[in-house]
């Protein structure tokens, strides 16, 4: 069985920006390929993240303007609510306001937040279906894998596959 690390999944459940937003290129008409789109500077999602069985609820809020992104986690079952604000020169700060488990940490990741064209030289795997959803597949760096959905391009999936994150 694969570890957490291993296979992180983000599944977008609504993002909530249209598809009008996304920003795309003509370059793809030469390869007929699609080009993958840059994000909204600002959009808000409601994710699902399993990690090897413990579904957790994201509720993000992705700023790009103002150089941050703010996550609101909650595990199943779980009373504890845990808060990440993430800025762009890769501190997180990460913690929690329950009085039963108060904690706060600050983390440096060494990297910021992605930015929206953060898909841009991705390479194009094709289409699969994810989720009953037809996707556009692209592969960026050597461990994320990026899902859109053919018809509206909209993100379905994005699968991160690395030990040290």
């Amino acid at each position: 069985m694969a570890s957490a690390r291993e296979q992180m999944y983000l599944m977008a459940i609504l993002l909530i920006f249209s598809p009008s937003k996304l920003t795309l290129s003509n370059a793809g008409a030469v390869t007929g390929q699609p080009i993958p789109p840059e994000w909204p500077h600002q959009f808000h999602a409601f994710m699902f993240m399993n990690e090897s069985g413990i579904l957790q609820k994201l509720d993000l809020w992705y700023d790009w303007p103002n150089g941050r992104n703010f996550n609101i986690i909650q595990n199943q079952l779980d009373h504890v609510v845990s808060y990440d604000l993430e800025w762009t020169n890769g501190t997180s700060f990460v913690y929690t306001l329950d009085p039963s488990d108060p904690t706060c940490k600050v983390v440096d990741f060494g990297v910021g937040i992605l930015r929206p064209n953060w898909l841009d030289g991705a390479t194009y795997l094709g289409q699969q279906h994810v989720d009953n959803f037809l996707c556009n597949v692209w592969a960026k760096v050597d461990f994320i894998v990026y899902y859109e959905e053919v018809l509206t391009r909209r993100p379905v999936r994005i699968h991160w596959s690395r030990d040290d994150i």
